[in-house]
Formats: structure tokens, sequence, C-alpha cells
């Protein structure tokens, strides 16, 4: 293990006892390279969640006294001890080899490059098709009618082999340069849940270059919940709006 360079990590949690164990299990086992400081920021979960993890697995626990949302409760860890490099992870991610250290190793031979995401993968071993391009209001409203304008979205017609540069990052996994992640305060806490991703990664656009690597990849069980839900469904529809008065005239 390379003592040099210090990686953190952080997982936000609420209500996830069935899965986050997993995640977090599978984050510290796979890392070998580079010391890493796991941080779970727990959004006041009501199933013991907080306890289980603080019990049973190799990372530290902070609590929140009520859900703060995905982005807030991600900047808890601002005020902690960051590593030169920082990736924020879904609790339903599990890695299966060191794309952690594999990623950071990246970062250390291209530093233009300040964010970043790994190929995405279903249990199958599928790529997951996740937004690429910038959210427009024709992407992000029509895109659910159209699926010509959602392939456009997240690139479905295309093979990406090799690194290369995107508009949005994914916030089920992702490494930001710790010193971008401070200068930018985090994620914008405006938006309670979805688009936060995407808002950082254009923020930080401004600073350098957000690439997708697939040459590296991380599993993802996802569940799309504002597909399935009403009430996030609200929210995600909230968060459009967010993103679109935020980012409207601005051309990152």
């Amino acid at each position: 293990m390379s003592a040099d360079i210090t990686v953190s990590a952080s997982i936000v949690t609420y209500n996830d006892i069935s899965r986050a164990p997993a995640a977090v299990d599978s984050v510290v086992e796979n890392t070998k390279k580079y010391p890493l400081k796991l941080y779970v920021v727990d959004n006041a979960s009501t199933d013991g969640t907080a306890d289980f993890i603080e019990k049973t697995c190799k990372a530290t626990v902070i609590r929140q006294h009520k859900n703060l949302g995905f982005g807030a409760a991600h900047n808890a860890v601002l005020n902690e001890g960051l590593g030169k490099y920082h990736f924020v992870i879904n609790p339903d991610i599990t890695l299966n080899s060191d794309v952690i250290s594999y990623m950071v190793d990246f970062f250390e031979q291209n530093p233009d490059v300040v964010m970043a995401m790994p190929k995405i993968l279903n249990a199958d071993g599928s790529e997951q098709k996740l937004p690429k391009e910038r959210p427009t209001f024709k992407r992000l409203f029509l895109g659910r009618l159209s699926q010509k304008i959602r392939s456009e979205y997240v690139w479905a017609e295309k093979t990406v082999n090799s690194p290369c540069e995107i508009d949005f990052c994914s916030g089920c996994f992702f490494c930001i340069r710790s010193d971008v992640f401070q200068k930018l305060g985090g994620f914008d806490t405006r938006y309670f849940m979805y688009l936060e991703d995407a808002d950082l990664t254009l923020e930080s656009k401004n600073i350098g270059k957000v690439m997708i690597l697939p040459q590296f990849s991380v599993n993802h069980a996802w569940e799309r919940e504002s597909a399935k839900s009403l009430k996030y469904l609200f929210i995600h529809i909230i968060s459009c709006f967010k993103f679109l008065l935020k980012w409207r005239g601005k051309q990152r």
C-alpha cells in the first residue's frame, strides 16, 4: 500500500441496512494500493443502518439529526479529513476490483482532469446508460416521452472505449479532486436530491476536465425511484426546474 497519496470516500445512507454494509465492505476490501478513509453519512435512518455499520464495518459513521438529502449529507465530510482525491459512492454500489486506486492513478497521470466516473454496470454486466450530456428542458422532460431524445442524452447508441469528456458525471460513483470539491463548497444544497451531480459537474468543468473512464467499472443496483414513486418524481421535477433556472443562459 502506498502512503504517499491518501484517498477518502463518502456513502450517504437512509434506511439502507439491506444494501449499504455490502457497499462499504466491497469498497474497503477492494481498495488496496492507497490508504482510504471511508465515511458513512447517515440521514437519520430508522432501520438501524448507522448502528449496524458502526458495529460491523470499517467506516467512520457521521450521524445527521434529520434527512438532509443527498448533496447536503455528502457535504458533511468537507469538515473531516479528506484525501487528495474524494469518491462519492451510492449505497447500492459494489466493487469487484481496486477501481478506486486505478482511478487515482489516472488522475495522477492527467493533472487537467478534476472529476471522473467509471463505466457503470448492471448485475448482468451490461452497461447502464446514464446521462452524459448537459441536462436541458428537452432532455429532462421530453426525453421521458421520446426514445430518440433519451438516447442522445445517455449516449445509448455510442460505444465508448476510451476516456472522453462528459457534461454529466453520475453521482452514483465518481471521483473528484478534494481541493476542487472544497473550493466549490461541495454540492449545491438547494437540490434535496437529483441533478446535484449534474450541477457539480458543470461547476467542475469551469476548473478542469470531467471524464468518463470506461476502462474501469463498478456495479450499480439501479432502482430509479423517480420512475416508480410519485413522491420521488415530484422531487425530481423540482430539482429539474432548479437546475434549469440556475444554468439558464450560462455556457457551463
